[in-house]
């Protein structure tokens, strides 16, 4: 499937299986404000069709940034490395996937990023959906503590509010989406 198709499959199942929309404000966000929309991605991240299409169109956009590792903030982000990382071994160029715990173990090796990746390798972070970009940035910080290069973000929906975008990007260069609010809007009004 061409990389057009993919994109535009993956518009059509965040559209049919994660997003709700809603006249008034009704969905609390993990802000604490009311949004007239919410994208539940899970449903899409963790679905096989979409573990594909995800993996391969994150994949297409990182291949040539050499890096070693891919992972964010659990559990937003864990179906999403663990596709691009399978997609990376099925392509000769393999990719690690990693976790950011929302809190350091208290036992064991006390590790807050957990998976096989190195202080001074080249990362990029993923998240499902960005609105304020707190969770993103939680793992941006978490990486850095690791001694880790966040090199890119990747997420899957850009919620194109509270600023999410910008915030991130006071952290890393690049912040790419996949999808943007503006193109599940537009494919729900063509419906």
């Amino acid at each position: 499937m061409h990389t057009d198709a993919m994109l535009q499959r993956l518009k059509e199942k965040i559209l049919q299986q994660a997003f709700q929309y809603s006249e008034t404000p009704s969905f609390r966000l993990v802000s604490g404000a009311f949004s007239r929309f919410y994208f539940n991605c899970k449903r899409v991240t963790l679905d096989p069709e979409g573990q594909y299409l995800i993996g391969h169109l994150i994949h297409e956009r990182i291949r040539e940034l050499e890096v070693q590792g891919i992972g964010g903030l659990t559990l937003g982000a864990d179906p999403i490395a663990n596709a691009v990382a399978y997609t990376s071994w099925l392509k000769g160029r393999p990719i690690q996937s990693f976790v950011v715990r929302k809190a350091q173990k208290d036992h064991g090796v006390a590790a807050r990023v957990e998976g096989n990746v190195r202080p001074g390798d080249r990362v990029v972070v993923v998240d499902d959906v960005i609105t304020t970009g707190g969770s993103t940035l939680q793992a941006i910080a978490a990486c850095r503590e690791a001694g880790l290069q966040v090199v890119r973000v990747v997420v899957l929906v850009d919620r194109q509010e509270m600023n999410g975008r910008e915030n991130i990007l006071r952290e890393v260069d690049t912040v790419d989406a996949l999808v943007v609010r503006d193109d599940i809007m537009a494919l729900r009004a063509g419906s």
